[in-house]
């Protein structure tokens, strides 16, 4: 297992986290998965011994169930290493102030993740989503206190868009703020979206950068193909809306080259995509998540599985994303002048 240094911090993450959102199968998660503690503590344990060191979870999961689940099997005796990782911003009651960003509801959130965890401190506390009704400072001062009363380590966002994060980031310069260290995003090949500005974002301002839903929902796993039906006990089949595809052709073509690289490889189509993620410069982690053992073990394996070149420029061509503006501009009239981050983007469209 490789380890990758988390943004701009001294900390040092798997290049697999583990995701916690098939613990508990309360309420709408239970699409995902519904893993008891037993069955939960085989898969962590596993996970562990590949050498994966951060757990994923947020409070939302299972109404809590996912944090409760985790702390039974860590709680008290967390083996060294072993990182947790939660967040909040959802909603948890019925009550007015029971979501958002705002200091009252962060605060309470952390303390109410730290009782479920069984822990005295989360290594990596995320805000879930956007807020666009608090004011950012006031969320960044929350966080900023939670690190100084010693309840969270290092913090981060997800699903942020572009001028979201560099907000943020403003802010915490500005009033001199601990800073995110990290954003959890959505990036696969089928949704390249990021490619835009979140991950130019990263690599100027020194963002780690952790994938959920890597597969797409399961998507790109190679169970899903043209013209069949979702194949029961997936996701697709209970009814699991996300990731929105917009171009199912492009979907199905993306996957057939994923399937066939697999079979060439003799591995299977989801190690594959996985590898393509982790061989990505901006990315830090990704997050990989199963209802079953033998999903997990398969995950797992990405972790040692290499693209070449010529396989990564065959995903390119079926999964490439259109130069939108002001990105065609700059293409066409500024590429004597990109830098790092601007390559992010521009470097498969650059004719050699």
């Amino acid at each position: 297992m490789e380890y990758r240094l988390l943004g701009r911090s001294g900390l040092k993450i798997s290049t697999l986290t583990m995701g916690t959102m098939t613990f508990g199968g309360v309420g709408w998660a239970k699409m995902v998965g519904d893993l008891g503690t037993a069955e939960a503590k085989k898969m962590i344990d596993m996970c562990i011994d590949a050498g994966i060191n951060l757990i994923d979870t947020a409070n939302v999961y299972s109404s809590g169930e996912s944090e409760n689940i985790i702390g039974e099997v860590l709680g008290g005796k967390r083996p060294q290493g072993v990182l947790l990782a939660t967040k909040a911003r959802f909603g948890m009651g019925e009550g007015p102030n029971d979501s958002g960003l705002s200091r009252y509801h962060l605060i309470r959130e952390c303390e109410a993740s730290l009782k479920r965890l069984k822990t005295d401190v989360i290594d990596l506390y995320q805000v879930h989503e956007w807020d666009g009704q608090t004011p950012l400072e006031e969320t960044m001062e929350a966080l900023d206190t939670l690190i100084r009363q010693g309840k969270v380590r290092y913090v981060g966002c997800s699903n942020y868009s572009g001028w979201h994060l560099m907000k943020a980031l403003g802010i915490a310069n500005e009033h001199r703020y601990q800073r995110f260290v990290s954003q959890q995003i959505h990036y696969t090949l089928e949704a390249r979206d990021a490619e835009y500005e979140l991950l130019p974002i990263s690599i100027d301002q020194g963002l780690g950068v952790l994938v959920w839903s890597p597969l797409a929902g399961g998507l790109l796993s190679g169970k899903h193909r043209r013209n069949q039906a979702a194949p029961e006990g997936t996701r697709q089949f209970a009814g699991w809306t996300e990731p929105p595809i917009r171009d199912e052709n492009r979907l199905w073509n993306i996957v057939e080259t994923l399937v066939a690289i697999g079979e060439e490889r003799g591995v299977s189509a989801a190690q594959v995509a996985l590898a393509w993620l982790i061989g990505r410069k901006a990315v830090t982690s990704v997050i990989i998540g199963g209802r079953t053992e033998a999903q997990f073990r398969d995950n797992i394996a990405a972790a040692e599985l290499k693209l070449t070149d010529e396989e990564r420029k065959r995903l390119d061509a079926v999964s490439l994303p259109p130069v939108i503006y002001p990105y065609w501009h700059q293409l066409n009239t500024a590429s004597d002048r990109f830098g790092e981050a601007d390559l992010e983007l521009f470097g498969p469209h650059i004719k050699q």
